[in-house]
């Protein structure tokens, strides 16, 4: 039996991590991506189990209470965190992977320096780099939380000389570490060194604007996964490896799709400090102050929609926040019992994370194969008959097409404009993320109704299905 449970133990670990490619794989698609939810949490309980029968585990005691006790709040925050707040949540969730791989670093250099042993340089090494992306990922994705949640300003945070003084706190990280590769029993520099890594996570985030925030979520989300295999290059487990780097690799691989469906590079994002409303926003602004927009009621905005052959619905952040999804599907239905053909349009980065609207539509049970990716649908514009806009702002705005002076110049857009007439759904006049104002506003075929997205849908909801 003593010789079976390692190799056992293995074999499960090969299974687990065949069941977690296969959970990635599914999830690549929203008609599987509850099965493949299913899959990988399979796959981490055959993880569990057999790191609890490894004979290197002693305390079961303790690991059974912080199970319990972590899964009664994972349960209670499951329930009780609405959707809107999800982006939230996962960023709180990359923070806290981050601490726990940092947390595995210190665990054991504590206690090889309690035990006298000599570190081997490898795991020296791996605790090293462990504590820097783990203390990087923790912060960060706390402050990041901050500014989701509106503790913090969701504006960029910048001041003189910024840029340098981040390459100094590296340096001196590189310094300790250097220090500590010598002398690796120096508790005193490694402190120190923890304290540098959770230093450089603040200064990591807080030149970042909320524009930038799905990007961010998917790096930290990478970080996270990165600093877990590390942890288990530290303590030699081979299922923390694995599932590390692939958890680091499908965040990059994300992470350069949002980047990608902004038209921007990661440096940028990272470096430019995106979203602070400069100059060329301010022109922007300034340029739209003479000009009008149309507004309508729910009236009117029904019989456009009643009497469409096509509708496009676009949905965005505003749809999140009022929790209108529900609503849109009604109205959806509605339209669809009177012969219209209707159609929503996705944007990658809508929200504030990757697949949100994809969420939330989900959980209003909306059909996934009406639910359609803006290369495909962008097309299809010119023939629809109605584009109604609930809530989104930079993802539909022209200026990203049109001039080559606004900051979101080149960014693909939802080409709402070349529909036969728009419809947005908005409380008031008010920029998104970027800071821009959107010209699609005060085009001839646009109409504003303006309002909260729940109430006016509702409305609409109501005045159609009275023609």
């Amino acid at each position: 039996m003593s010789d079976f449970l390692p190799t056992g133990i293995q074999l499960t670990y090969l299974v687990a991590a065949s069941l977690f490619i296969l959970g990635l794989k599914k999830l690549g698609s929203p008609a599987t991506a509850r099965n493949g939810n299913v899959v990988a949490a399979v796959g981490m309980l055959l993880a569990i189990v057999a790191t609890m029968l490894d004979q290197h585990v002693l305390n079961y005691e303790m690991i059974l209470l912080g199970l319990a006790i972590g899964s009664g709040i994972g349960a209670i925050a499951a329930y009780k965190v609405q959707m809107t707040e999800m982006p939230q949540m996962v960023g709180l969730l990359n923070g806290l992977g981050g601490a726990a791989s940092a947390l595995v670093a210190v665990a054991e250099f504590w206690r090889l320096l309690d035990s006298g042993a000599p570190i081997p340089l490898d795991v020296n090494i791996s605790m090293l780099l462990d504590v820097l992306i783990g203390g990087v990922t923790f912060t960060g994705s706390f402050l990041a939380f901050a500014k989701l949640q509106g503790l913090i300003s969701g504006s960029p945070i910048t001041f003189p000389f910024q840029q340098p003084f981040n390459l100094l706190l590296l340096g001196l990280y590189i310094a300790g570490s250097a220090y500590l590769i010598v002398t690796p029993d120096s508790l005193p520099i490694f402190l120190a060194v923890v304290a540098v890594s959770l230093i450089l996570g603040v200064m990591f985030v807080i030149p970042i604007g909320g524009g930038d925030m799905p990007v961010v979520i998917s790096l930290l989300n990478s970080l996270s996964g990165v600093a877990a295999s590390a942890a288990g290059f530290v303590v030699m487990n081979n299922m923390l490896i694995i599932a590390g780097a692939l958890v680091g690799a499908s965040g990059l691989i994300l992470t350069e799709i949002m980047c990608k469906a902004m038209n921007r590079s990661l440096f940028s994002v990272l470096f430019s400090a995106f979203g602070t409303g400069g100059a060329a926003a301010g022109a922007a602004a300034g340029g739209a102050i003479d000009q009008t927009v149309r507004s309508i009621d729910p009236e009117e905005g029904a019989m456009m929609l009643g009497y469409a052959r096509s509708v496009v619905i676009v949905p965005g952040y505003g749809m999140a926040v009022a929790q209108a999804q529900h609503s849109v599907r009604e109205l959806a239905d509605q339209l669809e019992r009177m012969g219209v053909d209707v159609k929503y349009a996705i944007h990658p980065v809508a929200g504030r994370m990757p697949g949100h609207m994809n969420v939330l539509l989900a959980e209003a049970n909306v059909a996934y194969t009406q639910l359609y990716d803006m290369d495909d649908i962008n097309p299809q514009f010119e023939q629809a008959d109605v584009a109604l806009v609930i809530g989104a702002n930079d993802v539909v705005n022209p200026a990203a097409r049109t001039d080559v002076n606004s900051p979101i110049y080149g960014m693909p857009i939802l080409e709402v404009d070349r529909a036969k007439q728009t419809i947005v759904i908005k409380r008031g006049m008010s920029t998104g993320f970027a800071g821009v104002d959107n010209e699609l506003f005060y085009k001839d075929k646009t109409t504003m109704l303006f309002g909260s997205a729940k109430d006016m849908v509702s409305k609409l909801v109501s005045e159609v299905k009275q023609l």
